[in-house]
């Protein structure tokens, strides 16, 4: 017996970082969250699974086009004709969604109540499914004490949208800890809301298979679903099942040796076209590359990076222009020690303090407001148009101060090797 567990496939959720792009792929975009569950439906009829469990996020919050949830009805009946029943708990966006109240799915379809948690059973294969979704987005109590005790001789599969225990970077729905899974009985635990792939095996196997599709930088490398196959009430084996369409990636190139722009520039092609030859073929990719180490080139990299990101686009368009977009750039570069020699006095002092006040601003909150405060009188002072032509100027307007900050550690040495450079001259 064999089963798909997905979740969050977040329909119609739009892929950010790259839609503002004149030569990003608008349709491949826009269809992406749906192109990769289209594929999952195919793998489940050619797998001939028995059946699929959705473990909540099939939307994406208040979306009120119903084309999305006319997509999913279509696939579900394609489910339908292949035989494949599917157990679908609804998480925290889909509480938020109109399609969740006013479309009527499939009868191959079983979605579990949000008012207790409740057992579907299928019979031939002795399995239960025990669940319970989401009435409201804002559910953050523990739903497990709720849930029924399994059946005895049969596989129990939890269905829950949660974030467990320690994951801090999620928001806390229906938050339970590990060993309050562990102690439920069941064999296997179908998990959703954490978008990265988890599993722990055991006498207890508690599984996240990750979003479908990943939809921004913080959402790197494979994404899918998993197939779990099972024999006498026990899970036998778990396979990762990629069918996202487009993948995210987060470049680092280590500039270290490079003495100027254009040798940066090179080596960050090299590293790009690596990327290309190491990745499946034919997948597109959204590259942000970040530029780091200690270089003699930082000066030139930090001083223009609208110019740098043009630069980056040139490679890949050189490379392969259908199948890698650089989402960003990002310079996370240091000059040389030696870049700012040659200076005395009290000269030398003052960039030496203004570098140190640079190094220690994420420490301190009042020093990061009042330059946020400053930063954004200068902004509003800015032509309209001025802003619009430049996508970093337009993210500093709704930048925290944080990011504020690394834009003048980041701007420190370029100043100081400036400074030296005119008093060389002089």
């Amino acid at each position: 017996m064999k089963f798909i567990h997905t979740a969050d496939l977040h329909l119609d959720s739009p892929l950010r970082g790259l839609s503002s792009y004149p030569d990003a792929p608008a349709e491949r975009l826009r269809t992406a969250t749906r192109d990769a569950f289209e594929r999952l439906v195919t793998v489940a009829i050619e797998e001939k699974v028995d059946f699929m469990v959705i473990a909540g996020d099939v939307y994406d919050g208040d979306w009120k086009d119903f084309n999305t949830g006319l997509f999913f009805v279509r696939q579900m009946g394609r489910l339908r004709q292949a035989g494949i029943p599917v157990y679908l708990l609804y998480g925290n966006h889909d509480a938020d969604s109109e399609m969740t109240k006013g479309l009527e799915l499939p009868d191959n379809v079983h979605a579990f109540a949000s008012r207790k948690a409740e057992t579907f059973r299928i019979e031939p294969l002795k399995v239960a499914l025990h669940g319970r979704s989401f009435k409201v987005a804002a559910t953050t109590e523990n739903l497990l004490p709720g849930y029924p005790m399994p059946v005895a001789g049969w596989l129990n599969i939890g269905v829950l949208h949660t974030a467990l225990e320690g994951l801090t970077e999620h928001a806390k729905y229906a938050p339970c800890t590990v060993p309050e899974l562990q102690a439920r009985g069941y064999q296997y635990w179908a998990l959703g809301h954490v978008h990265e792939q988890r599993i722990e095996r055991g006498d207890t196997t508690i599984a996240y298979p990750g979003n479908l599709q990943g939809r921004h930088i913080r959402e790197t490398g494979p994404r899918g679903a998993l197939l779990v196959s099972a024999e006498e009430g026990e899970i036998t084996e778990i396979e990762r099942i990629e069918v996202d369409v487009l993948r995210w990636h987060a470049l680092a190139v280590d500039v270290s040796t490079c003495v100027d722009l254009r040798s940066a520039v090179r080596l960050a092609g090299q590293a790009m076209e690596d990327l290309l030859t190491s990745s499946p073929g034919g997948l597109p990719m959204a590259v942000r590359v970040n530029f780091t180490g200690q270089s003699a080139a930082h000066a030139a990299l930090a001083s223009d990076e609208g110019q740098l990101r043009q630069e980056m686009i040139a490679q890949a368009v050189a490379l392969d222009p259908d199948r890698i977009w650089i989402e960003k750039v990002r310079v996370a570069t240091t000059a040389p020690a030696t870049q700012a020699s040659g200076l005395e006095g009290e000269a030398q002092d003052a960039l030496n303090a203004l570098q140190e006040l640079a190094a220690s601003a994420h420490a301190d909150p009042e020093f990061l407001q009042s330059l946020q405060d400053d930063w954004q009188s200068m902004l509003e002072k800015l032509p309209h148009d001025v802003l619009q032509a430049s996508q970093e100027l337009a993210e500093l307007r709704q930048a925290d101060p944080t990011l504020i900050a690394d834009r003048v550690r980041q701007a420190t040495p370029v100043l100081m090797a400036r400074v030296a450079g005119a008093s060389t001259a002089a």
